[in-house]
């Protein structure tokens, strides 16, 4: 197992409490469609991304969900409005990044972004 895989387990067991079982050796599904898009994300993403120094946890959370939200990823978005909560950040604050984003990704992007922080932070 590579160093920045080790790492990514490591930091999504920190940012989605849960999302993995516990232990040293984790199973990646080795079936279904592009089924190594997870071991993919857990080395490139958590283990290269978010296991770098230079900015906090926090700092992370509000690039992502920048990015998120000017994409439309809704479906993503669904797992880092928690993270960014876990990473420190206020509703007020994600509001915030919401209505920030309106002026550069545009209001829909916003709009939809509001409507998945509502249905996922209540």
């Amino acid at each position: 197992m590579s160093t920045n895989y080790s790492t990514g387990i490591d930091v999504v067991r920190e940012l989605l409490p849960g999302a993995l079982p516990d232990g040293d050796d984790v199973e990646v599904p080795r079936e279904g469609f592009a089924p190594e898009l997870l071991k993919i994300s857990i080395d490139n993403v958590f283990g290269r991304l978010w296991g770098r120094e230079g900015l906090s946890r926090r700092d992370r959370s509000l690039v992502t969900l920048g990015i998120l939200v000017a994409l439309r990823a809704t479906d993503e978005l669904k797992f880092h409005f928690p993270i960014a909560r876990r990473n420190g950040l206020t509703d007020a604050e994600i509001a915030e990044v919401i209505c920030h984003c309106s002026g550069y990704a545009g209001f829909p992007a916003a709009a939809t972004a509001r409507t998945v922080a509502e249905e996922v932070l209540g």
